[in-house]
């Protein structure tokens, strides 16, 4: 009975159960964080042109990625309405299907993804002498991209079952093997004249990433084998299924191509910024690393909401639902007074560490006080946005993605910074224009759907 009471979220106190989610759930999203803070720390102890060849590279990372996050974000929604319907033959069925199509899609695009590399980033303005590094870090993070998938996918069962821990206690391990490993592949090690590992600069950045990647999703295959989610496994389960293929599509496509666009707007973001140099964009890649350090505890919110929605809804207990929003959206006001403040105070301090060029610093502190301004609005957004893949609802998660990364910052960029004259600010306040409009719209249409979705379940 109590192995029951951890997993079903459909009973107990709501603010309990947010914070028994999102706390473990922030932890380890903090050490990612703090992950990707050491890549930056030792890609600007090689050089500036290093640091802008990272930030050339997140868009693309974030392509990468997009396949893994939309699996898993589809297939968490799935699992746990079929928990919540207390159907957990269903729930594990689901959850097999998805690592063997998710992993499938994956390796028919690492091909594509490998020969489009030197286009796009010609497109997005690589300067001679960032685009060889550039390249160097993404093959290998692409070829690699399949680790990253499983690993997402894999967590999306526990996830879905409110099981943060076993994530968190993962991305810690891996932030302290990349202490190590980063620095060991990118200046190599040598005895004497023998060379035991070689240098490889910033493709040793990326190598660190994906061995840390293939650790986590054996251990998070280990531990799901434990809590018994495999239990009752069947062999015919493990093929395709065009029903299931179908199932999930209807959930991971929109949320894939919402990541996807999100990529996209990175790519518009990282395409204004580059006309300003190679310190804007150095500063821009800098300077939104520091900033998903605020945006922490956020993730663990929107897991934890994600999760509660799902089952809820499920089990058609809309009432828990509405209040599992308020409570969210409540703790996130709170962590926005207590987060923001001492990252607008310290953030200059936190950027030095990465890089000592007093023009990027500049820069990218400016930018971090620009964007406390819209720090809440990304917590509505994120929350809305789980709101809609509880109710099995995703499609406009995807059109306001296309709002909000694509077609608003194109137009609102080109206005400030070229008929407003403000140049590169013109880009980080056009940021505070587009996401506080896209939160206000999404937030209006999540609560309508949970209302229609109330009342169809009435009929």
């Amino acid at each position: 009975m109590q192995k029951q009471d951890i997993h079903d979220l459909t009973t107990g106190d709501i603010p309990q159960i947010i914070r028994r989610i999102a706390i473990p759930a922030s932890i380890g999203t903090l050490f990612n964080t703090m992950y990707n803070i050491v890549d930056t720390f030792w890609a600007g102890r090689l050089s500036t042109e290093s640091l802008a060849a990272l930030s050339l590279n997140f868009p693309v990372f974030l392509v990468a990625l997009a396949i893994g996050v939309g699996f898993s974000q589809g297939t968490s929604a799935l699992i746990s309405n079929y928990l919540g319907e207390k159907r957990p033959d269903q729930a594990r069925k689901i959850f097999l299907q998805s690592i063997m199509i998710s992993t499938i899609v994956q390796i028919s695009v690492i091909i594509p993804m490998l020969l489009l590399l030197s286009p796009i980033f010609d497109l997005m303005g690589a300067a001679a002498d960032v685009l060889p590094r550039a390249l160097r870090y993404a093959r290998v993070i692409i070829s690699g991209s399949i680790f990253m998938t499983l690993t997402q996918v894999l967590n999306s069962s526990l996830t879905a079952r409110g099981f943060t821990k076993i994530y968190r206690n993962m991305l810690i391990i891996g932030f302290f093997l990349n202490l190590a490993l980063d620095p060991l592949l990118m200046f190599g090690f040598s005895i004497g004249s023998t060379v035991i590992i070689p240098e490889m600069q910033e493709s040793g950045i990326a190598l660190a990433t994906v061995m840390i990647q293939a650790l986590s999703a054996c251990y998070i295959a280990y531990k799901a084998m434990r809590l018994g989610i495999f239990t009752g496994l069947q062999r015919s389960e493990w093929r395709p299924l065009r029903s299931r293929a179908q199932e999930l599509a209807s959930q991971v496509l929109p949320s894939m191509m919402s990541f996807l666009i999100m990529a996209l707007g990175t790519f518009v973001i990282t395409y204004f910024t580059a006309f300003y140099g190679t310190d804007a964009l150095a500063a821009y890649g800098l300077a939104i690393r520091v900033e998903q350090i605020a945006l922490v505890p956020s993730n663990g919110l929107t897991a934890a909401l994600g999760a509660i929605t799902g089952q809820n809804n499920g089990a058609r207990r809309f009432d828990r639902i509405h209040e599992s929003v308020a409570v969210a959206l409540r703790y996130g006001f709170y962590l926005f007074l207590g987060l923001m403040l001492p990252v607008l105070i310290f953030g200059r301090s936190i950027l030095s560490t990465a890089t000592d060029n007093q023009q990027v610093l500049s820069l990218g502190y400016h930018y971090l006080l620009i964007q406390g301004i819209t720090y809440y609005s990304y917590i509505i957004l994120f929350q809305s946005n789980s709101i809609l893949m509880g109710l099995k609802r995703p499609m406009m998660i995807m059109w306001a993605g296309l709002y909000r990364q694509i077609l608003a910052p194109a137009i609102v960029f080109t206005f400030l910074t070229q008929v407003m004259g403000m140049g590169v600010y013109g880009i980080w306040w056009g940021l505070v224009i587009v996401n506080w409009s896209a939160a206000g719209i999404t937030l209006y249409w999540s609560r309508r759907q949970l209302a229609i979705r109330r009342a169809e379940a009435r009929l």
